[in-house]
């Protein structure tokens, strides 16, 4: 009996150690992964989103958003990353959307209006440009396929100094930034405007203002994605018709004058007299 006492004693003895092997094992793997884990955690920041559909026009209040946790070495430019910043204290004046966001989209600066700045298209100058109207109709506004926010070259036809018809890209990639009254950049639909307003510098406005007073101007859509400066463009009558230039040769000028006599006509050569 002793001897069968030992033999289960060690036996368990065994069984223990076994387990307290695996044990400490299953707990140096499990403290492997915590710290694997803590190594793998991102640094992040608060970013603030819009809790639904905001469109354009529309004012931007503090129910209209929330802030998440945003990876901070991938912060959108432009978010805003602090309620004080979208919302500074002292202006009760609320910021303006200028772009359609959908729900959970971070706010940005190019997405709004500063607090208290109207939506309008004076907001959408840069430094050092100005906004000028011109007269579109079906045929030179692309029949209807131009919105804010695309880009077109601009081409005038008249004469030149010979009087001969010509056709010249005056300006190009010609941002334009309203179509009639509507500067919402989401609008695409076709539309027949009448007028469109561009953004150029004080030199462009002036070279525009002038082709528009002086000719016909006609639009062309440049591409999404085109960045293509398009060279100097001309094109008169003459080459396009290929008319050549018709000489004529001077001969001498011979007057007459024709009378009956009886039953026959008499031509007779006169002086000219003019």
């Amino acid at each position: 009996m002793r001897i069968v006492f030992v033999l289960v004693l060690l036996v368990g003895i065994g069984l223990a150690a076994f387990a307290v092997s695996v044990a400490k094992d299953r707990f140096d793997q499990y403290q492997l992964a915590i710290a694997q884990q803590r190594e793998a955690i991102v640094p992040t920041t608060d970013v603030f989103v819009v809790t639904r559909q905001v469109r354009y026009g529309e004012p931007l209040t503090q129910a209209d958003v929330r802030a998440i946790r945003w990876p901070a070495d991938h912060v959108p430019f432009g978010a805003f990353t602090s309620l004080e910043e979208l919302f500074p204290e002292g202006v009760d004046e609320p910021r303006v959307v200028l772009r359609v966001m959908e729900a959970d989209e971070p706010v940005l600066v190019s997405k709004v209006t500063a607090p208290g700045e109207d939506a309008g298209v004076a907001s959408r100058l840069q430094a050092g440009m100005r906004a000028l109207a011109l007269r579109v109709d079906v045929t030179s506004g692309v029949s209807g396929f131009l919105r804010p926010g695309d880009r077109v070259d601009v081409f005038w036809s008249g004469n030149d100094r010979e009087g001969s018809g010509v056709t010249r890209l005056i300006r190009s990639n010609v941002q334009i930034i309203a179509i009639d009254q509507i500067d919402d950049l989401d609008r695409n639909n076709p539309t027949i405007a009448r007028t469109i307003t561009v953004m150029a510098d004080p030199g462009d406005i002036a070279a525009l203002t002038q082709a528009q007073a002086s000719g016909n101007l006609t639009l062309a859509l440049v591409g999404v994605g085109d960045e293509t400066i398009s060279e100097a463009v001309e094109v008169s009558t003459n080459q396009l018709l290929g008319a050549a230039e018709i000489v004529q040769s001077a001969g001498p000028e011979i007057c007459t004058v024709r009378a009956r006599r009886g039953g026959e006509m008499v031509v007779t050569q006169v002086p000219c007299t003019n």
